[in-house]
């Protein structure tokens, strides 16, 4: 096994050929202690025995019992030797199929034949005859049987505190007693029950064992050096299989520790995570036929403030884990029901310069088959006679799960088997959009030197991880900078990905004037520039699909909980909050990751979909329903007039301000000076030109 020294275990097979062994020609068997094959092997030297036939038939008899006992049995059958012979001697008991007194009886008469005793022998003669008969053979059975116990233990390298090495030396002791008594030299042993002793030894060992191999796993996953593997990075949690749950791995103790005792743990937070996620679905269920939105967005923002906020409160305003200076970068995914996760992960390690500093935050959002149908998205079929797209929904096996692909590739198993890929699964009925996916996400950092934001479905250029951080540091505003862009486009199929066009620009913003979207604002790129040479310039927008800043953003800009079933405005609050917590964005001057854009003719499935299957109304319109309520929050922060506060109690949606101080904007920078630095008129509904975005003039 590689999980410890293994502590020997013998099976003594049945006899099937008559010679007290199972096998072919007496071949012995040693159990290969949780191994990964759990079978028989050969005892070490090959060594092949036949019970060796013995003039004395107590000797053949008692071998034959302990070779073709079952192990199980070994105990009771040893127990029953030494009561037999203690019988035989003390009672002068009968029995012909052990050799006993019959067996001494023909003995003698084989002396008298051959002149050994005097056919006119006294009684008393031939009753010492009988005796002496008896001790010899009780002194070489004692022999032989412990010449058999010593070839035992070197054939099975037994310790000698093993529970069958203390049984076979018991069973030599005992029957040196009898000898001594029947000799006239001493008592017969006392009774008592060696099956429970023996039992007693077994059990001991077992949990000695398994303590052994505890201790052996845990030193093998401890870190080195605390420095190089800080401690809440154990217990590893496992990336496979599905929904494993962090407490059946490691107890209750592992939330307790992490919310309440300040001992945070990766495997922690998942537990809590989980549990939030268990009791989501029971919600669900429940409000299956809720009547209106208002009724499950309560319910959410209930679970939410009694499973997730108290670990948002343990660690409010400070890291959860110590930052650690390594170079590490943390890649934050939300993966939705994406064929394309594990490739995307092979790119990301292939690719990078130190593969070892790299580290996988996913959130697999797929539809595993459990309790439902799973279902595709929207696929256009055809046309009809006015040319126009058919579209058909219709059933799917269970998805494909990137990382099982991922960690089943021999060329990248070793980083899962690290623990530098973290993954908390999702089912399908529990996925409720980006915003929530990423704020799971966001708590699978452990405390890496950078944390990355992207999409599941991309490719990586050379040495990417180096490059980023390259980037990041030349910009003026470092330690607070952030980098950001929309990545150029692929499809499936390209070419290897070289990097180094240049990067895009978050430049310019519109309102929407989509009926779904509620005029939310929407950014976009402006002009291609070039600002002074050997540094980044700034912009205006995050996009939620890429951003690379160091691990304190978190602390800064801790991910929103309370943004169920919002699609659009993501963008918008990041960049909001991010620049007015005093962090400065600018735009990468290459793109070194390219991303597939995925038009609804793919067919492939959205989240909102979904909900209406949850809720028994097909297509996205619930959805909606429930991203009107929750949108909110984000145009509160931003000031449109019609959210302010006054104008959601009217609605009765105050339950979306909920903790929203912990959310919502910093107090480095003012909300007015960011709609002035961003040319923003929400009042309007009107994005100006930002002239130092567009020109590259703000370093």
């Amino acid at each position: 096994s590689d999980e410890g020294e293994d502590l020997p275990h013998i099976v003594v097979m049945s006899d099937s050929d008559g010679n007290g062994v199972k096998g072919n020609a007496g071949e012995f068997g040693e159990y290969a202690s949780s191994g990964a094959s759990g079978g028989l092997r050969k005892p070490r030297g090959k060594r092949k025995r036949r019970a060796r036939a013995h003039d004395d038939g107590h000797v053949k008899v008692i071998l034959a019992l302990i070779m073709g006992a079952g192990g199980a049995f070994l105990l009771a059958l040893l127990l029953l030797m030494s009561r037999l012979e203690t019988d035989e001697a003390s009672n002068g008991l009968l029995n012909s199929n052990v050799g006993g007194v019959a067996g001494v009886d023909d003995a003698i008469a084989a002396e008298e034949g051959g002149g050994g005793l005097r056919p006119d022998a006294s009684q008393g003669e031939r009753q010492r005859a009988r005796e002496g008969r008896i001790v010899s053979q009780l002194h070489s059975m004692r022999r032989a049987y412990g010449e058999k116990a010593k070839k035992i233990e070197r054939m099975f390298n037994l310790p000698e505190d093993h529970p069958f090495d203390r049984l076979m030396n018991e069973g030599v002791k005992e029957l040196g007693q009898i000898e001594r008594a029947a000799g006239g030299k001493g008592d017969m042993p006392k009774r008592h029950d060696l099956g429970k002793e023996f039992r007693a030894d077994l059990e001991a060992a077992k949990e000695k064992e398994a303590k052994a191999r505890k201790d052996h796993r845990a030193k093998k996953e401890a870190p080195p050096d605390s420095a190089d593997r800080p401690p809440h990075l154990y217990p590893k949690f496992p990336p496979m299989p599905p929904h494993t749950m962090a407490v059946d791995l490691f107890g209750e103790s592992i939330i307790t520790d992490t919310l309440s005792h300040d001992k945070p743990t990766i495997a922690g937070v998942i537990a809590i995570l989980q549990r939030f996620l268990n009791n989501l679905h029971a919600m669900l269920k429940a409000r299956r036929d809720a009547k209106t939105p208002d009724e499950v967005i309560e319910a959410y923002f209930g679970l939410v403030n009694e499973y997730l906020e108290p670990l948002e409160h343990a660690y409010r305003d400070r890291s959860v884990f110590p930052i650690r200076e390594d170079g590490s970068i943390f890649m934050s995914l939300g993966a939705y029901r994406d064929h394309l996760l594990g490739e995307t992960l092979r790119q990301a390690f292939k690719n990078a310069a130190s593969p070892d500093k790299l580290f996988i935050g996913a959130v697999v959002q797929n539809c595993f088959g459990i309790d439902v149908q799973c279902r595709t998205g929207v696929e256009v079929k055809g046309k009809d006679k006015q040319g126009r797209p058919v579209t058909e929904i219709s059933d799917r096996p269970p998805d494909h799960n990137g990382i099982e692909e991922f960690c089943g590739d021999p060329g990248y198993v070793q980083y899962c088997d690290s623990g530098q890929v973290r993954v908390l699964y999702v089912n399908e009925t529990e996925s409720n959009g980006p915003t929530t996916a990423r704020y799971f996400a966001s708590k699978l950092w452990g405390g890496e030197t950078y944390f990355m934001q992207s999409d599941a479905h991309l490719r990586f250029a050379p040495e990417w991880d180096r490059l980023y951080i390259e980037e990041v540091k030349a910009a003026k505003s470092y330690p607070k900078a952030i980098l950001s862009s929309y990545p150029p486009g692929f499809n499936e199929g390209d070419p290897p990905y070289q990097g180094g066009s240049t990067g895009t620009r978050l430049c310019t913003c519109t309102f929407s004037d989509s009926d779904v979207e509620h005029k939310i604002l929407r950014i976009n790129t402006g002009n291609s520039c070039h600002g002074p040479d050997g540094a980044p310039t700034q912009i205006a927008y995050i996009a939620a699909g890429f951003f690379f800043a160091r691990g304190e953003f978190l602390v800064d800009v801790p991910f929103d909980p309370f943004l169920p079933w919002c699609f659009m405005g993501e963008e918008i609050a990041l960049s909001l909050r991010a620049w007015t917590h005093g962090w400065d964005i600018y735009a990468p001057r290459k793109n070194l990751i390219a991303h597939q854009y995925r038009p609804g003719r793919m067919g492939l499935p959205k989240f909102w979909e979904n909900t209406g299957r949850v809720f028994g109304r097909p297509g996205p319109g619930f959805n909606t329903k429930l991203q009107t309520i929750t949108i909110q929050r984000i145009k509160y922060m931003v000031g449109y007039t019609e959210s302010t506060q006054e104008e959601l109690q009217k609605h009765d949606w105050n339950v979306v301000l909920t903790d929203f101080e912990h959310y919502g904007p910093g107090d480095v920078r003012s909300m007015k000076e960011f709609l002035e630095h961003t040319s923003i008129d929400v009042e309007n509904y009107r994005c100006g030109h930002i002239g130092w975005c567009n020109d590259c003039s703000l370093p």
